[in-house]
């Protein structure tokens, strides 16, 4: 995500970092590579010009001036001015006072309007504790209403629809007065899309609109577009007043055009961003994290909050007590990466790490280490598991054919599992592990 323009960003400040004095010339140069990054990640003209000049003014006022480390000062403008232009505070759905809530979803085809629709009914209906209903009322592309259907039903939402053969505008009427009628607390409206802005398309979303007068109508656009993106969202905006922007395939986006530019653009906050092709790669957009992301800071807050939704609180006590009794063992160490790998693909994660995103860039991480670290252990009796100094010999021999792996792989797996028990029963007792030694250990 932002690989591209964060490296651009960081190899530009990195000449900053440290400097016991700035002049104009320092900040001059900073301000030029700044801006041809931006540029080059797609992000709107206008928007790079203000940015540019909010820190330069910043960068050479009485905030930096004088300040010992005025390097670290002007990196910490910058992240602010980034935060600030994707709307600094994090911002989330505009609930009716008294339900329904009525959300409609705008955007082009194939922009994952349909999808976000599903992915938002399940965030909803799951963090919310709201019972939500979904309208078919995208009657244009084919297999629209069904795909709608499939998808509601797995995000645990009610489906109304009546096919394509009705008008849309009355489609989402009869949808309404369902919702009420059942009792629901949420109905989001999935609209029809275009390949393209025209009349047809915007006339009969602010039918729509009128309709059913909507709490929020929220604009669904591709991050991996850029700048046209951003065209688009300007036009809907003319149209029909956005609560709120939601980035489609952003775990795709390198450059970041889209997200750094549609808040500034539009004056629409963006609320939601899709990480991934599953129903729960669904994230609340938080600009100051994604600021720092983008700066190579980290995100420590959303990988606790990955954290929290897929390690159960039960299991996380057992751990702890197992860690601090000195059992952890290789069915507790199976049961970390299962986890681990419920929460997302391992080089995002890593990248949330402070430090660490830097050091892998231009790296790949091999997924499918994984799965060849899953098969040597459960190709491992429940003993072995518990006790792993016995694997030896012939025991390396049958591990390593039942998991088509080699006795070196499980010599390697069973190495550097002494290392992680070693970490753990220091943690358990209350120490900070030296993990630089333990790393030269395990090489």
């Amino acid at each position: 995500m932002f690989e591209t323009l964060s490296e651009k960003l960081q190899a530009a400040l990195a000449g900053l970092r440290g400097r016991g004095t700035l002049s104009e010339d320092d900040v001059a140069r900073s301000m030029r590579e700044i801006r041809l990054a931006l540029l080059e990640a797609d992000v709107n003209f206008k928007v790079v010009k203000q940015f540019t000049d909010a820190v330069r003014e910043r960068a050479l006022g009485a905030e930096v001036l004088g300040h010992l480390n005025p390097g670290q000062q002007v990196i910490k403008i910058v992240d602010e001015e980034l935060t600030a232009m994707m709307g600094g505070e994090s911002a989330g759905i505009a609930f009716a006072s008294s339900p329904p809530t009525v959300i409609v979803m705008a955007g082009l085809q194939g922009s994952g309007k349909t999808t976000a629709a599903a992915k938002l009914a399940q965030l909803l209906r799951t963090e919310y504790r709201s019972s939500v209903a979904l309208a078919a009322c995208d009657v244009q592309r084919p297999a629209a209403v069904e795909q709608l259907v499939t998808m509601g039903e797995r995000a645990g939402a009610t489906v109304y629809q009546q096919g394509t053969d009705r008008p849309a505008v009355e489609i989402a009427r009869w949808a309404l007065e369902r919702t009420r009628t059942d009792g629901k607390d949420v109905l989001i409206v999935d609209t029809a899309g275009r390949l393209h802005v025209d009349e047809e398309l915007m006339a009969e979303l602010v039918a729509i609109d009128v309709a059913v007068t909507p709490d929020q109508v929220l604009l669904v656009v591709d991050a991996m577009t850029g700048q046209d993106a951003v065209n688009v969202a300007e036009q809907f905006a003319a149209a029909v007043p956005l609560g709120g922007v939601i980035l489609s395939k952003l775990d795709g986006d390198a450059r970041g055009g889209a997200a750094l530019s549609v808040r500034a653009v539009t004056g629409a906050p963006i609320l939601f961003a899709s990480t991934g092709e599953k129903l729960d790669e669904f994230e609340r957009f938080h600009p100051d994290r994604m600021a720092q992301r983008i700066l190579g800071m980290g995100d420590v807050l959303t990988l606790i909050e990955r954290a929290g939704r897929e390690v159960d609180e039960r299991d996380a006590k057992q751990l702890e007590q197992r860690m601090r009794s000195g059992e952890f063992d290789l069915d507790d160490f199976l049961g970390q990466l299962r986890a681990m790998r419920r929460m997302g693909p391992l080089q995002g994660l890593l990248s949330m790490m402070p430090g660490v995103g830097a050091q892998l860039r231009g790296m790949k991480v091999d997924e499918r280490e994984i799965d060849r670290i899953e098969a040597i252990i459960l190709s491992m009796t429940p003993l072995e598991r518990r006790r792993p100094e016995l694997i030896k010999g012939s025991r390396r021999l049958r591990i390593a054919r039942g998991s088509g792996t080699s006795v070196q792989a499980v010599n390697q797996m069973v190495k550097q599992f002494a290392q992680v028990q070693k970490v753990m029963r220091q943690m358990g007792r209350g120490r900070m592990p030296d993990l630089g030694a333990l790393m030269r250990q395990a090489r």
